[in-house]
């Protein structure tokens, strides 16, 4: 079809880039252009991900890929580590970044945002793709204007390397913005162990559990006069962010400058 878009994968081996892959051979609007890892390569794209063969071998480097295969979009679930670099690369080739790596700094992401202007493309940053998730932090958002005193706990595996969870620290930037700072809690508190309350954001708390067979949840509890309010989202499996995923594709060909947060598509 010659009105698909075209989709690199960058991390194409890893977790999440596995079922970028699976989603963008399986869906008729899209075409895989391009796998990139730093292991796996000349392994097929759709052999790698237990699909049928589809002629796109996974290759190491970047730029070649982006030169040669001419794609829309780069959609990267790779790490900190390399992810600027990934999106700047992909900006200064005319491509559309869709990033779900976190890490970046607001000076990072507003320089990004200028190097898109400048080429015209668009471009998203997203702690996390779950439309359930965005709702939850939405939801908490507004119940926050009524409920100030609240504290966020988020659960992940124990191999995460980030705490607080990027999903954790954007519920907290969107809560910031209809709450005014509130220190809660006793004022002669004290802790009897280092880190018992959590990290501290805007007044509130942050909690972030880390254990094995955890995948990623997250709840907003809210406290008030004689009730509590709790605001919570569960994902199960990573093949729950591909819907999301899918609209982030589609949404960064219309528009221009570098998004942080996929909450700006859910109305």
């Amino acid at each position: 079809m010659s009105n698909q878009i075209k989709v690199a994968v960058a991390g194409a081996a890893g977790r999440m880039g596995k079922e970028v892959v699976k989603l963008v051979l399986e869906d008729p609007d899209l075409q895989l252009a391009a796998a990139v890892n730093r292991s796996h390569e000349g392994t097929d794209a759709g052999t790698l991900v237990g699909l049928p063969a589809c002629g796109v071998k996974v290759t190491s480097d970047l730029e070649l890929a982006l030169v040669e295969t001419k794609p829309d979009v780069l959609v990267d679930f790779t790490t900190p580590q390399f992810a600027y670099a990934n999106t700047a690369l992909a900006v200064a080739h005319g491509v559309r970044p869709v990033i779900g790596t976190t890490g970046f700094t607001p000076e990072q992401i507003e320089e990004l945002d200028k190097q898109c202007q400048s080429k015209g493309i668009g471009g998203l940053i997203a702690p996390n793709f779950s439309i359930g998730a965005i709702l939850m932090m939405k939801f908490a958002a507004q119940a926050a204007k009524y409920f100030p005193h609240l504290e966020i706990i988020e659960y992940h595996g124990d191999q995460k390397l980030d705490a607080p969870s990027g999903t954790a620290v954007k519920t907290a930037e969107l809560i910031a913005q209809n709450r005014e700072e509130i220190r809660q809690g006793n004022p002669k508190e004290e802790e009897t162990i280092e880190g018992a309350r959590g990290g501290y954001y805007n007044g509130f708390r942050i909690h972030s559990v880390r254990l094995p067979g955890v995948f990623a949840q997250q709840e907003v509890i809210f406290g008030g006069f004689g009730q509590t309010l709790k605001i919570r989202h569960d994902s199960y499996e990573r093949a729950g962010y591909m819907p999301g995923v899918k609209m982030a594709i589609e949404k960064v060909m219309g528009y221009t400058g570098m998004v942080y947060g996929f909450d700006h598509f859910i109305e």
